[in-house]
């Protein structure tokens, strides 16, 4: 099956040093990119050296020691070739929603790069799956590919599993509606139509994504977190000027405080 895309498609995944978005730091990123003018799709693959300890935990899970990458280049070195090979590419990839994604935004931001996802669909397969069939990448290949996944963990297999996926759940549920939580019945949410599957798995209401601001039902954007939760986060930040350097000063994302900046910005400008 071909995907139905109207701009580049990467998929991509991560092995990381831990599970802290802001802290820890990527050693290995696979990615497999589509074109509209190509069923041939690109591999690019490499390991990094993260500049700081791996946790043990996270050696379990990948498999990837101090060893293996002390001779492997640093992000920064390969930045540039990485923010080329994506370019403007839409997004899709296994929990990417939740954290390869944000945690691809702050290492090409350490290393000066605006990552800005505004533009971008985001194809989070997990969701998809969870909202379908809620179970594990090693489960959806089994029930949707007919298939064991071997050699989880590793990136590249990782991507290449959450391809075959997407690609049996576009089958599978290729006539089938959706009813939500409040009983409404979305009709065949499940399309070859990277629009409509982003439109499926995203709350869009949902600003950031550390899921720290979000839309309130009159569009305006407010906090979703903290003493100030529900508020309107523009018109906080002009009133708590403390508040607004707090957030700039500590471990909120890049996305974050690039919205926030712009918020103030604009609510100034009025």
């Amino acid at each position: 099956m071909d995907f139905n895309i109207k701009k580049d498609l990467v998929f991509f995944d991560l092995e990381t040093t831990g599970l802290n978005i802001l802290r820890d730091r990527i050693v290995q990123i696979a990615l497999i990119k589509y074109t509209p003018q190509s069923n041939e799709p690109q591999e690019l693959q490499m390991l990094i050296n993260p500049g700081i300890p791996i946790s043990e935990e996270s050696m379990k899970i990948h498999g990837i020691t101090p060893d293996i990458i002390k001779n492997k280049p640093t992000f920064g070195q390969v930045a540039q070739q990485l923010y080329d090979f994506i370019g403007n590419a839409d997004l899709s990839g296994y929990n990417s929603n939740r954290f390869d994604v944000p945690m691809l935004i702050e290492e090409f931001a350490r290393n000066g790069f605006d990552f800005d996802i505004d533009n971008r669909k985001l194809i989070d397969v997990q969701r998809l799956f969870y909202k379908m069939e809620p179970r594990t990448l090693k489960a959806a290949h089994k029930f949707y590919v007919g298939q064991e996944f071997e050699n989880a963990h590793d990136a590249l297999a990782d991507v290449k599993a959450t391809i075959n996926v997407l690609k049996g759940q576009l089958k599978m549920y290729e006539n089938t509606d959706f009813e939500n939580n409040d009983g409404e019945i979305v009709k065949t949410p499940v399309k070859n139509d990277m629009d409509a599957l982003h439109q499926f798995t995203n709350d869009l209401s949902i600003v950031d994504v550390t899921q720290r601001l979000k839309y309130n039902s009159e569009g305006v954007i407010i906090f979703n977190f903290g003493k100030y939760i529900g508020q309107p986060a523009a018109e906080v930040l002009i009133k708590d000027k403390q508040y607004y350097n707090w957030i700039l000063n500590k471990e909120f994302s890049h996305q974050v405080k690039k919205i926030v900046k712009k918020l103030v910005k604009e609510y100034e400008a009025k």
